[in-house]
């Protein structure tokens, strides 16, 4: 169910074995023929709690207010449509790592649309409102416009958006509005073709991501810019990236470089401070705090004094944010995770797969997100503070 595009190798035949070595190829994400094998490898646990007890109505499982331990509600989930991802950058998918050798899932293994449309139906049970479609690469999944219609139609989801590196968006911004998507982030981390080829491992110009968000804000889809920044790499081009999209009108959102996964070579000293970031522009354009859209939102907001915009910058490392986090996030395998920064998750797929139905697959999520004990930024920013390190949960 790849993009015909297969990245920036469209029509070229004689490259498809790469592409397909290399995560780029197409597949059919239709409905899965599982064998009796299929299963395999779900937890008995998971199994156990997951089968139906009885026939109980899918809302008289909970209350749309639960909290975890630390009060925390439930509100957003973010959805990993596939593992695969054109761009190699090496703060995410390192190619060394992320090589010709590398065994991404095959379509059994993935959730299909029937199988996501089921899940986010007892997320909405928790008090879900907000589904965001990520990946890898979500567009190089080709049936991401009908899941966007499914999630605004058939469940009538508020809110949903969808992050990408906007490689396809070009070609199917036009799909995505048709079916109700709300809004989009793209992947913006250097307007300098050197910088941005180094900074998604293959050498690709910015200049078609940038056609892209044209095409998608043309459509009328609000665009917010995602920017990793890293010190030393693209960290003199903060004044650049901000003058170009407050020309345009969209709100630009600075990450801290994080210690997501092992892969990702991280180290503090590649970290530039969100307030150095406020300090670094407002010298600039002036600033000044505003508070945050709604409960939970991750991102501070400062807004340009001269009226034209605002910027936003995302903490992790240096201002973490644990203690209002909202969001659980599903792999493309089915596995739920309840931090950003967990190595192990739960597995819902398989719980689908081995027969639980609507209700048991509710009473099973009601458990685990209400034990959700999760605080790692937290917890990692007081042993920094410590001079001592911290393993992955």
């Amino acid at each position: 169910m790849r993009l015909g595009e297969r990245a920036v190798l469209a029509g070229k035949r004689r490259e498809a074995g790469k592409d397909e070595l290399f995560g780029f190829g197409r597949g059919k994400h239709g409905p899965a023929k599982l064998n009796g094998d299929a299963a395999e490898g779900t937890e008995e646990m998971n199994i156990r709690l997951c089968l139906p007890a009885a026939s109980v109505p899918l809302s008289g499982i909970m209350s749309p207010s639960i909290r975890d331990p630390f009060a925390r509600p439930l509100r957003d989930l973010r959805i990993s449509v596939t593992d695969r991802c054109n761009f190699r950058c090496p703060y995410c998918m390192p190619k060394e790592v992320f090589g010709a050798g590398y065994a991404f899932l095959r379509d059994p293994q993935l959730m299909t649309p029937v199988e996501i449309k089921r899940i986010v139906r007892a997320f909405l049970t928790l008090g879900v409102e907000k589904v965001c479609l990520t990946a890898g690469e979500p567009l190089l999944r080709a049936d991401v416009p009908h899941l966007v219609r499914t999630l605004k139609m058939d469940l009538g989801l508020p809110d949903v958006a969808l992050t990408t590196n906007g490689w396809l968006l070009e070609k199917l911004a036009p799909a995505l509005r048709a079916a109700g998507l709300d809004r989009i982030n793209v992947s913006v981390d250097s307007l300098d073709d050197g910088t941005a080829g180094r900074m998604n491992g293959l050498g690709f110009s910015v200049t078609r991501v940038l056609r892209g968000i044209d095409a998608a804000a043309a459509l009328g889809l609000p665009v917010k810019i995602n920017c990793v920044v890293q010190r030393g790499v693209n960290d003199h081009e903060l004044i650049a990236l901000c003058e170009y999209f407050r020309a345009r009108g969209h709100t630009l959102r600075f990450i801290e470089f994080m210690d997501v996964g092992n892969t990702n070579h991280w180290s503090s000293d590649r970290v530039v401070p969100a307030r150095e970031i406020v300090e670094r522009i407002g010298s600039v354009w002036p600033l000044e705090a505003a508070g945050p859209a709604y409960r939970g939102e991750v991102a501070a907001r400062y807004k340009y004094r001269d009226g034209r915009g605002e910027i936003g910058l995302i903490s992790s490392v240096t201002e973490p944010f644990c203690r209002d986090c909202h969001r659980a996030r599903l792999s493309a395998d089915g596995r739920l995770y309840t931090c950003l920064f967990a190595s192990l998750g739960w597995d819902l797929l398989g719980c689908l797969r081995a027969g639980a139905d609507d209700a048991a697959l509710a009473r099973y999520l009601s458990r685990v997100c209400s034990g959700r004990l999760d605080r790692y930024s937290d917890e990692r920013a007081e042993l920094l503070a410590a001079g001592e390190g911290r393993a992955k949960v």
